[in-house]
């Protein structure tokens, strides 16, 4: 397994979960909780490949990821749903921006493989990050916490995109690379709810 397919897998899970807790915390039966999830783990990646004009899609291709949710939403249901008064919206955060990470930099490394420009592939690694989650709040009927805790999110992807493009350019290793930019990605976002920092608000 390269390590850019374990990473996407690791993302997925993570996105996955997030989904689980909102749609648990929303009351949904088992199909809400597996859709939920579904459009969490690959909204994102949808997007991309479909800007990127990649067929078949990426969750077509690899079909044991859908396989994988559906049966982590029969697991994942029942146990949520004992725990649900444990679930909080910390945990949602913490469980996006570990998504957000090892979402964004799958998606600029999806981007240059493809050949894109490295703004390009920037900005599609930031695409990939945030639009599971955004899909996931309005299918739940919430504005996405992209747009409405006024924190920085989609930034904290762009910047470590772009420390992704920058080490890829001078020669550091790739492993390196990829989980050190997911690592910054996901500590920025923490940082930044933690310190309640806010923009234009």
């Amino acid at each position: 397994m390269t390590l850019i397919k374990f990473i996407e897998i690791m993302a997925i899970l993570v996105g996955a979960f997030s989904g689980f807790i909102e749609a648990r915390r929303k009351r949904m039966d088992l199909v809400g909780v597996f859709t939920v999830a579904f459009i969490t783990a690959f909204g994102g990646g949808t997007l991309r490949d479909i800007l990127l004009d990649r067929r078949p899609l990426f969750w077509v291709i690899h079909q044991e990821y859908a396989i994988l949710i559906f049966v982590l939403a029969l697991v994942a249901s029942p146990l949520i749903r004992t725990l649900r008064q444990i679930v909080s919206e910390r945990l949602i955060v913490i469980a996006d921006a570990v998504g957000l990470g090892l979402f964004s930099v799958a998606g600029v490394s999806a981007a240059l493989a493809a050949g894109m420009p490295i703004f390009i592939a920037s900005m599609m690694g930031v695409i990939t990050g945030i639009f599971g989650g955004v899909m996931r709040d309005i299918v739940c009927n919430e504005v996405p916490m992209v747009f409405r805790d006024g924190k920085p999110y989609a930034i904290c992807a762009f910047l470590g995109n772009w420390l992704y493009l920058l080490m890829g350019k001078y020669g550091v290793e790739p492993d390196f690379a990829l989980w050190s930019s997911a690592l910054f990605i996901s500590g920025l976002r923490l940082l930044t709810w933690k310190f309640d920092l806010r923009m234009g608000r």
